[in-house]
């Protein structure tokens, strides 16, 4: 299954999203291919200032030819996990086409919100191609016990995808793992952080096409 993490707007949170999932499906004993569409390459970042063996192998592809390029690389992995450019049109359009589920990542944020309409346009426009692609809203970087973060659902009630229940909220934790090329679940596998990526990787499983 292959997995996107997209949305046009940036500083949503994919790459923090696309590495958690990919980790927690590795912690399942899954293969995992994280893949890097965008031209920043933070997740290729994340790999580099790793200590010790990788948890999954990352590769950078910011290509509109992806959906073409992926097929020969992702048949020995059971999940490819692609983090996705803001703002590349091109690179987006070929993610979706390769996908077989889309997360759009969404903080709680009036303007976050307002935001998400390029990407569900491209949703929409790629439904007619993919018949079965499967996409959701990930709710990401929730202040807890803040009017905010109660009412984003609501708030992207107005277009056709629905939300995921499982929420990620803003947490040090993340931050500071990242900084070590580590993930939560390695770092504070107890931690509330580390529940809310666990929750949100048996969700996103239960939308296999």
């Amino acid at each position: 299954m292959i997995i996107a993490l997209l949305n046009q707007k940036g500083g949503v949170g994919k790459t923090t999203l696309a590495i958690h999932i990919a980790a927690g499906l590795a912690g399942r004993g899954h293969r995992v291919l994280l893949v890097d569409a965008d031209q920043q390459g933070s997740a290729l970042d994340w790999a580099a200032s790793r200590q010790g063996d990788p948890l999954f192998p990352v590769v950078g592809m910011p290509k509109p030819t992806l959906h073409r390029d992926l097929p020969g690389l992702s048949g020995d992995y059971a999940y490819v996990v692609i983090d996705g450019p803001p703002r590349v049109y091109d690179v987006t359009r070929s993610a979706i086409m390769a996908s077989d589920v889309v997360l759009v990542p969404v903080q709680p944020s009036p303007y976050d919100v307002w935001g998400v309409k390029e990407v569900v346009d491209l949703l929409s426009e790629a439904a007619a191609f993919k018949p079965s692609l499967v996409s959701a809203f990930a709710i990401n970087r929730k202040i807890v016990k803040t009017a905010i973060g109660r009412d984003v659902t609501e708030a992207l009630s107005e277009h056709p995808l629905p939300v995921l229940h499982s929420h990620i909220c803003q947490r040090v934790a993340f931050a500071e793992s990242a900084a070590q090329g580590q993930t939560v679940l390695e770092m504070e596998p107890d931690s509330l952080a580390s529940r809310e990526i666990q929750s949100l990787v048996d969700e996103l499983l239960e939308l296999q096409p």
